[in-house]
């Protein structure tokens, strides 16, 4: 982790640090010296488990065009089905989000989606997952920003519900 500033981090990474200050969140962004692109570059940057990674997931509502974040631990997958079920209308479709979409809705790139500070509230779903672990680090709006949390944290700070939205691992 490097020492920079905070008032030197890239503007998307300070918008972020705001939003965490405003909230009352004790730990400010951190600026990795490698990129945390992928949930497993983060994790091998921070030397800590893959799965205490929160890796935010955009998806696009297809009939309003709302962006649909999950976060979800950065050791399992999303089950779009699942998704789909609990943020669309009967018939609705759930898509995937190209990165002009995820850019434009969120403001931040793929790569570095942090789960607080978007440019428009996403909606937005926790992975029941990553309540298995004491502590989470979640991107802080660019791809080497990173801030710790406790999983419990993130309800508190997105105002999202938890939920089963990983896929079922085998032999589960």
């Amino acid at each position: 982790m490097t020492t920079i500033p905070p008032n030197h981090h890239p503007d998307a990474m300070q918008r972020v640090a705001l939003v965490l200050r405003n909230l009352g969140h004790p730990h400010a962004p951190v600026l990795l010296s490698d990129a945390a692109r992928t949930a497993q570059q983060a994790a091998d940057a921070l030397g800590i488990e893959l799965g205490q990674i929160a890796k935010s997931i955009i998806f696009k509502r297809k009939p309003d065009q709302a962006a649909v974040l999950v976060i979800t631990s950065g050791d399992r997958r999303v089950d779009e089905s699942k998704v789909q079920a609990l943020v669309c209308a009967p018939g609705q479709k759930l898509g995937r989000a190209d990165a002009s979409f995820v850019k434009a809705a969120t403001g931040f790139s793929i790569g570095g989606v942090s789960p607080v500070g978007h440019a428009t509230p996403p909606v937005t779903l926790i992975d029941r997952d990553l309540l298995r672990f004491d502590e989470i680090w979640a991107a802080a709006g660019h791809p080497h920003g990173v801030f710790k949390l406790h999983p419990h944290d993130l309800a508190r700070l997105t105002g999202a519900p938890v939920a089963d939205v990983a896929m079922q691992e085998a032999g589960a």
